[in-house]
């Protein structure tokens, strides 16, 4: 295959300021990454837009050292300049450090996977963020267990439609919670077993009639802490991955001795390259088969041309989506 011609140039998203509102999202000319040594160049076909990019953009969450100063931590799309077990031509999906709102990504070569066959780029594209996430958090620090139940609030969110359905790809029971009634039947439509409108109920109070809770995915924080640790089952785990409600909490720690409990969490995007890479091939080797068996399918919300990242900011801010927002270049 002849060597695709890469332009000098490529459009990408900037903050105007540095940091701002959603507004503040606008397209620039910047120069084509050059991939480093076991870095692959990829042309971007679809890009995953996330809540830590919200956080990015406010000034709360800045790219790791060496990593792009634009936004977008996952694409898919065909490699154009090879590496490592890539070759120009195939087709993959990647975790990125920064750099995905953009016509071309680079890539450490060991954080992308292979583009999943029947999913289109654009479904593969919402994978990398939200399943690196979900693995690491639910199934290696929350050590979820088939046969167990997981509590997933912000069910309709991009991780939350994909905890429910990787969580019962492993055999386990799913609550899930929503803001709503209408986002509360959305999650019974993605397979949980039980639907809690938090509005209307006391998440904690039904969770704890139906039997209680092994493993909490809280993106929350706030006041939902005190009411995690009453729905938790002995020996149960909350894990943190953000705290849209507040970052400090009340912590009863009688409670949590007499549960047992341990409670933990982590971010993602700061990890060095080479923990990166284990969790790849983790959720190649465990992931992989369940979307290849069906039994995992990205739920795609909305797209936006990439020119237009400051609409699907806000539409991710507004809250209203089912499962992932994405731009197109």
């Amino acid at each position: 295959m002849a060597q695709a011609t890469v332009p000098d140039q490529m459009t990408a998203i900037a903050i105007e300021g540095g940091k701002g509102p959603a507004s503040a999202l606008h397209p620039v000319t910047l120069p084509t990454p050059t991939p480093g040594p076991g870095q692959i160049l990829i042309r971007v076909e679809a890009a995953g837009v996330n809540r830590p990019d919200i956080a990015q953009r406010a000034g709360f969450y800045p790219p790791p050292p060496g990593a792009p100063e634009t936004m977008g931590l996952e694409v898919a799309g065909e490699v154009i300049l090879g590496a490592g077990r890539w070759k120009a031509g195939d087709r993959v999906c990647a975790l990125l450090g920064g750099g995905g709102y953009a016509q071309y990504a680079v890539c450490d070569a060991r954080h992308a996977l292979p583009l999943p066959a029947g999913l289109s780029a654009l479904e593969a594209a919402g994978l990398p963020e939200t399943v690196f996430t979900v693995f690491a958090n639910v199934f290696e620090h929350g050590a979820l267990k088939a046969g167990e139940t997981l509590m997933v609030h912000g069910a309709t969110s991009g991780i939350g439609t994909t905890a429910i359905q990787m969580a019962k790809a492993a055999g386990a029971r799913v609550i899930a919670t929503a803001r709503g009634a209408d986002k509360a039947r959305q999650a019974l439509d993605l397979s949980a077993d039980l639907a809690i409108d938090t509005t209307a109920q006391d998440f904690a109070e039904v969770a704890l009639a139906d039997g209680g809770c092994d493993v909490i995915l809280d993106m929350v924080g706030g006041d939902y802490f005190a009411k995690d640790l009453a729905a938790l089952k002995t020996g149960g785990r909350i894990v943190f991955i953000a705290a849209q409600a507040g970052g400090k909490v009340e912590l009863n720690i009688g409670a949590l001795m007499m549960k047992r409990a341990v409670v933990t969490g982590s971010t993602l995007r700061p990890r060095d390259a080479d923990e990166k890479a284990r969790l790849a091939a983790a959720v190649e080797a465990t992931v992989w088969p369940w979307i290849a068996a069906g039994r995992l399918r990205p739920r795609i919300d909305s797209v936006f041309p990439l020119e237009e990242a400051a609409n699907a900011h806000a539409a991710l801010e507004a809250g209203a989506h089912l499962g992932k927002i994405m731009l197109k270049p």
